[in-house]
């Protein structure tokens, strides 16, 4: 059972874009795996006020599965993979706030753009965005003391405000440039910054690493303690070649400038910005 279920899937067209937010946190392996293809269509998913459902808006091909596709511009169609804790979700276009929010386990992969609060407190599993991302990534949502805890978010474009604000554990990677107060409050895991990040990158930062392969303005609140190429890198970087990403950690070609803080908190989180070799005997 467990391998044709493997080797199914439900596919999930979507009919129109709904004029206001779709939430649909009913798209979930865990909520398909078991049902009927009538199931899945009459599964609720609520526009505004008014409960309705799924089949209203999607087109549904095949029966319940823990792998789920879905195509068509899904921008207002907030929450997929809500709690999710094993399958997989394709989103072949953009996708809604919430992606993956609470998440425990699975993979998610979205082929165009995602909205804001991608992965908002996950504790574990695997999110892909191929382009863009909002703000607040992985972050804590509003009263509360933890964000992301586990887990692993991937961007190859830009992101918003506020990513991994409140994070203990996992990691973030971003490939295109980042706004302001990346880290915000981070209390633990690592975030990969490809392409930098504007401002107050790291405020209130307790614990965690930050690494930029690019020149940052940080604060005057972080320290900076030395220079060197640091060994759990090459672990990292070995992990990171084989999702696509880059990591130098060759002194060869350059080395990393530590800065530590915040020390406002007081915290005892750091900051790596790499050096390449060549600006470096430029200097």
């Amino acid at each position: 059972m467990h391998a044709s279920q493997s080797m199914t899937k439900t596919i999930l067209t979507l009919k129109k874009a709904p004029h206001v937010p779709l939430e649909a946190e009913v798209i979930s392996p865990d909520v398909f795996s078991t049902l009927t293809h009538d199931a899945v269509c009459g599964l609720t998913v609520f526009l505004g006020k008014r409960q309705l459902r799924l089949d209203e808006f999607f087109d549904v091909e095949g029966p319940g599965s823990e792998n789920i596709e879905i195509h068509g511009d899904a921008a207002r169609v907030k929450w997929i993979g809500k709690t999710m804790t094993r399958g997989s979700i394709k989103v072949h276009g953009n996708a809604g706030m919430h992606l993956g929010a609470y998440m425990k386990g699975g993979s998610i992969e979205v082929t165009g753009n995602a909205s804001d609060w991608v992965g908002g407190e996950m504790k574990g599993g695997f999110i892909r965005v191929a382009g863009d991302a909002g703000g607040l990534l992985g972050a804590a949502y509003r009263g509360s003391v933890t964000g992301m805890s586990g887990g692993t978010i991937l961007i190859g474009g830009i992101a918003g405000t506020e990513l991994g604000m409140r994070m203990k554990r996992g990691t973030i990677v971003i490939g295109g440039a980042v706004r302001d107060f990346a880290g915000l409050q981070m209390k633990g895991g690592t975030i990969v910054l490809m392409s930098g990040a504007e401002l107050r990158t790291g405020a209130w930062m307790a614990r965690g690493t930050i690494i930029s392969l690019k020149p940052i303005k940080l604060m005057p609140t972080f320290g900076q303690a030395c220079t060197y190429v640091p060994t759990f890198l090459q672990m990292y970087a070995r992990h990171l070649n084989t999702l696509g990403f880059s990591l130098p950690c060759d002194l060869k070609n350059g080395f990393y400038q530590r800065f530590t803080g915040d020390s406002s908190v007081p915290g005892k989180g750091e900051i790596l910005v790499w050096q390449p070799a060549s600006s470096s005997r430029g200097s």
